[in-house]
């Protein structure tokens, strides 16, 4: 693995490069995907069931849209019960990490009778798009419905791709069902998207899609962004990994590996301020590397966006992780909670070598779905607030309004707008 000097020169270029990957640079596909869109709006299950046909070889009805009760059941069964076990353990631990977040309605009253509140409500509809095939992921089926359903969400729909024999990953319909999907339909793809943002014959409209995908996903969660809300954008999985010379190399090359097994875009990155750590990283990779099942997407990777990168101290390190901002953050030193305090932006921290990335892809309960290509610098991992509205609620007597009515009549004029300011003022005509 490249062994590179950390420089501003050097930064910007991996800035740069990492940036390439984001979907906001696959404009080529945009026509394709709008084409869809337009499509299913206007013709609704007609045209999502053509899709099917064309991209799934699955010849979809109104019939066959619903994975049924029993199609559920027989999933069970082709399970090992233990991983079963598994799946409920995580669901509670996500369960109750999501809990903490919950919020109450709140009211401030005044003597002079002010009161003012925010009141919270969980969206009506929420839709989950969960990837078919190779890439299903059980996982991310409870990290998009169990914060929702903790919200309070009132129904949750899973939309997912089925097999050219209609079948959908038995993981995925085991995960849905623990978590507590209301409805799942067997449609994949950016038609799935749609049909979700505008609703079809068989499909309900939903007020906001969450859930990974590829490119064709991700450009049309963009698109029908406005129509309904959306959890992100994502991009290629990533990892940084921020190491003193206490750390074990062997534990910094399994965690950069982790990702970059994700596939050729994912980014595996080490600052350290070790020479001695670098060296003996890029080596217990190369020895990885030639053992694992999916070393060809690793190496792949690795060439493409994996870096490790030397840095003079560590102000400078924790900078240039500040920068990058990447969707998993692992801190490697010493006092690992007092360098976590000088990060700004990261989607998630792993604290101390015990606390390895795929802790919190699969058990821990912090949610999975983060933000990529640098948006922790303003984005949040998926998380009940994503499935609640806020209100404000504004309430004021008479008294209350007699103070400030003047003041409020001489803002709105200085915009000049009259007529906010005559609402304000026939109250108190004499």
């Amino acid at each position: 693995m490249r062994i590179v000097t950390l420089t501003s020169d050097t930064k910007k270029s991996i800035l740069d490069d990492l940036l390439k990957r984001s979907p906001n640079n696959y404009s080529e596909y945009e026509a394709t995907v709008n084409e869809i869109i337009a499509n299913v709006k206007e013709n609704g299950d007609k045209a999502v069931f053509e899709y099917t046909q064309k991209f799934d070889k699955f010849t979809l009805t109104p019939e066959n849209i619903k994975v049924t009760r029993a199609e559920i059941d027989e999933a069970y069964t082709k399970l090992a019960p233990e991983l079963i076990e598994v799946f409920k353990q995580s669901a509670e631990n996500i369960r109750a990490f999501h809990a903490k977040q919950l919020r109450n309605s709140w009211f401030d009253p005044k003597e002079d009778g002010t009161i003012l509140g925010m009141k919270f409500t969980a969206i009506a509809k929420a839709g989950v798009y969960v990837p078919g095939g190779k890439a299903a992921y059980p996982s991310s089926v409870l990290m998009n419905v169990i914060p929702a359903k903790v919200a309070g969400v009132g129904e949750i729909v899973m939309t997912t791709p089925p097999g050219a024999d209609g079948s959908v990953n038995p993981g995925t319909l085991v995960a849905a069902d623990i978590a507590g999907v209301d409805t799942i339909y067997k449609v994949g793809g950016a038609q799935a998207i749609a049909a979700l943002a505008f609703g079809t014959e068989s499909i309900p409209k939903v007020d906001k899609i969450t859930g990974p995908g590829n490119i064709f996903v991700a450009l049309a969660k963009k698109a029908v962004y406005g129509y309904v809300s959306i959890d992100s954008i994502a991009g290629p999985s990533e990892i940084l990994v921020l190491a003193d010379g206490t750390a074990n190399p062997r534990y910094v090359a399994a965690d950069l590996l982790s990702q970059a097994e994700h596939d050729e875009l994912a980014s595996a990155i080490l600052i350290t301020t070790s020479k001695e750590l670098a060296a003996k990283v890029s080596d217990e990779i190369d020895g990885f590397v030639k053992v694992l099942e999916r070393a060809p997407i690793i190496q792949k990777s690795l060439d493409n966006y994996g870096y490790i990168l030397l840095a003079e101290n560590m102000d400078d390190a924790i900078d240039a992780a500040n920068e990058i901002a990447s969707e998993h953050l692992e801190i490697l030193t010493r006092n690992p909670f007092d360098t976590m305090t000088r990060i700004k932006n990261a989607g998630a921290i792993f604290l101390g070598e015990y606390a390895s990335e795929p802790l919190g892809d699969y058990f821990a309960g912090p949610n999975h779905i983060l933000p990529t290509n640098g948006t922790a610098k303003f984005f949040s991992p998926v998380n009940v607030d994503d499935f609640i509205k806020k209100t404000s609620i504004i309430s004021y007597s008479e008294q209350a309004l007699r103070k400030v009515h003047e003041q409020i009549e001489l803002f709105a004029k200085s915009e000049g707008l009259t007529a906010h300011a005559n609402s304000i003022k026939v109250r108190f005509e004499q």
